[in-house]
């Protein structure tokens, strides 16, 4: 999952952009109010973190914007103000969460990981597909009632394709998701990646796959009758 983190304090920034990237977050910062709804308007995101204390521009005015121009990514609000009025006006000008500052990094997680799925349309925490099931709580991911032994970025990219089951998602698509550094037309990383996770999803012998190659198109995840 792809996430714009927009906090003007550089070290809770950098402390929530770390936590989240271990989760398996690619995660793009910004430090005030112009350059996020640049970066807002330039990229898909899955989710924006959104302070409202911001220099250049306030946080409830790149809302406004980004709402007024039709982008629906889920907005979770950070503040300082712990009133009902400002909590309201953030609402009404449609964010879909608010956290007050201080707060514990779990529960951050825990609504990122709510607003992400809701995206997808996803609202359980378990996603399934076929005899696979991601934990997104939990982070972990089972097969056939065995517990894959993942990591962090294999299960984002896992993740990534049981919400578009079916899907056909271009490497740009997946690199743009899960990976935070720049990844050089050349590169193979996807790839690597991919032929890592499908070795781990066989978990006995003669099982089918689950994700499968299109031809200069990319990869799907999707259950097929042998």
């Amino acid at each position: 999952m792809r996430i714009l983190l927009i906090e003007d304090s550089k070290r809770l920034r950098e402390t929530v952009a770390k936590v989240m990237r271990r989760s398996g977050y690619k995660v793009d910062e910004s430090g005030d109010g112009e350059e996020g709804l640049w970066k807002a308007r330039e990229n898909a995101y899955d989710a924006i973190i959104l302070d409202i204390m911001l220099p250049g521009r306030d946080g409830l005015d790149v809302l406004e914007t980004l709402r007024r121009e039709k982008c629906d990514v889920p907005v979770l609000m950070l503040t300082a103000r712990d009133t009902i009025q400002d909590r309201v006006r953030g609402l009404r000008q449609g964010a879909d969460d608010y956290l007050c500052k201080p707060f514990a990094l779990d529960e951050l997680l825990a609504r990122i990981e709510v607003l992400c799925r809701r995206g997808y349309g996803q609202r359980d925490p378990l996603i399934r597909v076929g005899d696979l099931e991601i934990d997104t709580v939990a982070r972990r991911a089972c097969r056939a009632g065995h517990e894959l032994d993942l990591t962090a970025r294999e299960l984002a990219l896992l993740e990534l394709l049981a919400l578009n089951p079916g899907a056909c998602l271009s490497r740009t698509r997946i690199e743009e998701h899960i990976y935070d550094e720049l990844v050089s037309p050349m590169s193979n990383v996807v790839d690597s990646t991919v032929y890592a996770l499908r070795k781990k999803l066989c978990v006995a012998k003669d099982m089918p796959p689950l994700i499968h190659t299109r031809r200069k198109q990319g990869y799907i995840l999707e259950e097929r009758s042998s």
